[in-house]
């Protein structure tokens, strides 16, 4: 390997399974010391010591969570070099069936998470000279997506949202770079979860559909680029994995 974030600290929210573990694999193997938080105790520990991580239980809609992550990260490391806000949860409801509690617990996961780790970490990366704050956030956000309605505005809602501290950090001049990952269908548990819950495609448009389906190591290449010195100068950028579904959905 390279070594490409050889030396630096780094913070992976739900990294116990799926995209989360997969980016946190080849941090690791790239030379980075690597926390990965997750609600999941069980699955967070075993995954850790499968790949070399610390483990730290988080429910990242909690402010305290992050704050006690905070300390821990200060106090251990003394700094942060990058931060991937990869916890979500999947809900399929379009805005007519959904409801509000389901509407705010999505909010909740995928949006306010974010704001929080943004809003609680990124002081800790600026005072310890910088780094790369990566929001994972979907095709969603940028396409209409009939049965994401709140998965798809929190989605949105984590671009705009990057856009804003990407500009903040560029005026500031702290060294912090701020950008968003998009996927489109990526082959994770989370994914074949509620898979039996979306609307059947047609034969034709399933067979288009096979190759957007990507595979976790593609998010983590991705990430691994941003996360690095090579990307130094890409601050507020909107980086779609996903073969074009974005400008060409794979139902049209």
């Amino acid at each position: 390997m390279s070594q490409r974030v050889a030396g630096k600290i780094a913070v992976v929210t739900g990294g116990s399974r799926g995209v989360g573990r997969t980016i946190a694999e080849r941090l690791i193997k790239e030379g980075a010391t690597v926390i990965i938080t997750d609600i999941n105790v069980e699955a967070g520990e075993v995954t850790a010591a499968e790949i070399g991580a610390s483990f730290f239980k988080q429910d990242v809609s909690l402010q305290a969570d992050w704050q006690a992550l905070h300390d821990q990260v200060q106090s251990e490391h003394a700094g942060l070099d990058i931060l991937i806000n990869n916890a979500a949860m999947l809900r399929t409801a379009d805005a007519v069936s959904e409801n509000l509690e389901g509407w705010q617990l999505v909010m909740r996961i995928n949006a306010d998470s974010v704001f929080l780790g943004v809003n609680t970490m990124l002081p800790l990366m600026a005072n310890s000279g910088g780094g790369s704050i990566i929001n994972m956030s979907s095709s969603s956000a940028l396409i209409g997506m009939p049965h994401f309605a709140a998965y798809g505005a929190a989605k949105a809602a984590v671009r705009g949202l990057t856009l804003s501290t990407a500009v903040y950090c560029k005026q500031a001049m702290n060294g912090v770079r701020c950008n968003t990952v998009h996927p489109d269908g990526i082959n994770t548990p989370m994914i074949q979860e509620i898979a039996s819950d979306l609307p059947p495609m047609d034969e034709t448009a399933a067979m288009r559909a096979i190759p957007f389906l990507c595979e976790p190591e593609d998010i983590a290449n991705t990430l691994l680029f941003l996360a690095s010195d090579e990307a130094r100068h890409i601050n507020g950028a909107a980086l779609c994995v996903d073969n074009t579904a974005t400008i060409h959905p794979p139902h049209m």
